[in-house]
């Protein structure tokens, strides 16, 4: 199973989909540091928004990449804007994939955030929500490929 980071902003719901691809328990915990879990041979790194959102500590995160199989660029169905550049992940030097999380909430808009995450270069884009496990084994089985 490949090695995945996922990156987004605070409350994209990054731990929950961590949680819901290690089939446990769904539960509130909020991501104060790095964090690498293992499940199958496969590994998800669970990544503070914060890094996202604070410019200084953004080589963090390209460190980690680094260290991974694949790029999850994640953000919440239920955002006002995006945080991702267009065409972002030309930048990287891995596959780029977008899972857009919260896909059941009220006044969600997956498809437009479908179609941010699209611009910034992320191929394929998973629509998912984490508490009733919409497109989680999608995710799973493409980690498994």
């Amino acid at each position: 199973m490949k090695r995945l980071i996922l990156i987004g902003r605070s409350e994209a719901g990054k731990t929950t989909l961590t949680q819901a691809l290690r089939g446990e328990a769904i539960r509130y915990e909020k991501t104060q540091s790095v964090c690498c879990s293992g499940k199958d041979g496969g590994v998800i790194v669970d990544t503070p928004g914060e890094y996202i959102q604070t410019r200084h500590l953004g080589g963090a995160l390209a460190v980690y990449s680094y260290e991974s199989d694949v790029i999850g660029l994640l953000a919440s169905a239920t955002e006002p804007f995006s945080l991702f550049s267009p065409a972002i992940a030309a930048s990287a030097n891995r596959p780029v994939i977008g899972i857009v999380t919260k896909c059941s909430e009220p006044g969600a808009r997956p498809e437009m955030v479908r179609l941010w995450l699209k611009d910034a270069g992320c191929d394929p884009i998973f629509l998912v929500d984490s508490v009733t496990g919409q497109g989680i084994a999608q995710i799973l089985d493409y980690l498994r490929q």
